[in-house]
């Protein structure tokens, strides 16, 4: 059963005909998918939300939730890990949710391989708002972020690299951030994670020896009788106790780069000013930003070419998607009139996804998927 507000068979037809008209192969991964993978790379906001089952194996598979992650694997079944590719795909994904049944229909697409990044990504955002446009769901706010850009603040500020990737890992859940960075100030925080039970343990093994560490949580688990969390051995758990117990007693804290963190991350507005404004950043803060905001400009021409102007667009340096794969330029989609925070349109870019998957090499990809519920629920189609 699918939502109950559905749009016209001919319409989702038609957005899907448009895509591969431009090229883009028509694929449809299995349902089934191995749990690991996922439980692996989507975060911990979809992590929970999974629906798992079993093999006749014992293996652990679960349904879908995405699609990106199933293309890219059959990408990777189908030949060289680093040719160029396009699909797209129309169906079912599948992630428990208080608001509505966990089988959500999506459209999307996917494009592998291109080194052109700046043209790929004006591509692939125009591509979104182009078959967007097909369903005619009124006037629409683009909002796009780029986790380089943090990277490249993160960077600069010197870090320890323990801080620089615990505040990689919550880039884009705002509220989560932001107390790990009021605790990187010095300042009095609950738990990041929202486990306050766990700060006694933390306590215990902050400034213990890594070895005596790992072997504590290895009896645990083993009297516990598990050999693996989420794909995690039992050594990567001891480390990431290890990382949260240095986090929980603020071990680093260094105030001076949390005003500037959050200087960065207040920047927001029409993408054509926000050039200006990260220059002024960049020489006030003497972070260097050359790389990825040439990235940014390169991006915003590009995208300008393709006819989609600055003054559509809306920067938020805070903005992230809560998915772990992605690694660079990020975007949603909203309709004016639609329900605060439920996007139509999500996508961005994923160049380590493919490694992560097993090839050799990173590959250049980028992505979107659209919300075909949240879409007929806008637009006001009937069962």
């Amino acid at each position: 059963m699918m939502s109950e507000l559905s749009l016209p068979a001919a319409t989702v037809e038609g957005a899907l005909a448009l895509l591969t008209d431009g090229g883009y192969e028509n694929v449809q991964p299995p349902i089934l998918q191995p749990a690991n993978v996922f439980l692996d790379l989507v975060g911990e906001d979809i992590r929970r939300r999974l629906f798992l089952t079993s093999g006749t194996d014992g293996s652990d598979l679960c349904l879908r939730p995405d699609f990106t992650i199933p293309v890219c694997r059959q990408h990777l079944e189908a030949g060289e890990a680093s040719r160029t590719a396009a699909y797209c795909y129309q169906g079912p994904v599948f992630r428990q949710r208080t608001d509505g049944i966990g089988e959500i229909p999506q459209i999307g697409a996917e494009s592998l391989g291109r080194t052109d990044i700046a043209s790929a990504d004006a591509d692939m955002l125009c591509l979104a708002v182009e078959t967007l446009n097909h369903f005619g769901p009124g006037d629409l706010d683009i909002r796009i972020g780029d986790e380089t850009l943090f990277a490249a603040v993160l960077s600069g500020l010197n870090l320890p690299a323990i801080w620089q990737r615990r505040l990689r890992d919550l880039f884009g859940d705002t509220d989560k951030l932001s107390v790990a960075i009021n605790r990187m100030a010095g300042k009095d925080a609950s738990n990041d994670d929202g486990r306050d039970v766990r700060l006694g343990f933390l306590a215990a093994l902050e400034g213990a020896d890594p070895e005596a560490a790992h072997a504590v949580v290895e009896d645990l688990l083993s009297i516990a009788g598990i050999s693996a969390v989420g794909g995690r051995t039992p050594s990567e758990i001891a480390d990431r106790f290890l990382e949260q117990a240095a986090l929980a007693s603020g071990t680093g804290a260094d105030p001076k780069a949390a005003e500037i963190l959050k200087r960065y991350l207040a920047i927001e507005g029409p993408a054509g000013e926000i050039v200006a404004q990260l220059e002024t950043f960049t020489a006030e803060t003497g972070i260097d930003l050359s790389v990825p905001l040439q990235g940014f400009k390169d991006r915003l021409n590009a995208l300008s070419a393709k006819g989609l102007s600055h003054s559509q667009l809306t920067f938020a340096a805070d903005f992230g998607r809560r998915l772990d794969y992605y690694t660079g330029f990020v975007f949603e989609i909203h309709a004016r009139n639609g329900s605060a925070g439920e996007q139509l349109v999500g996508g961005g870019r994923y160049d380590k996804l493919v490694r992560l998957l097993g090839a050799d090499t990173e590959v250049p990809a980028i992505g979107f998927s659209i919300w075909l519920d949240r879409v007929a629920k806008i637009c006001g189609a009937s069962a």
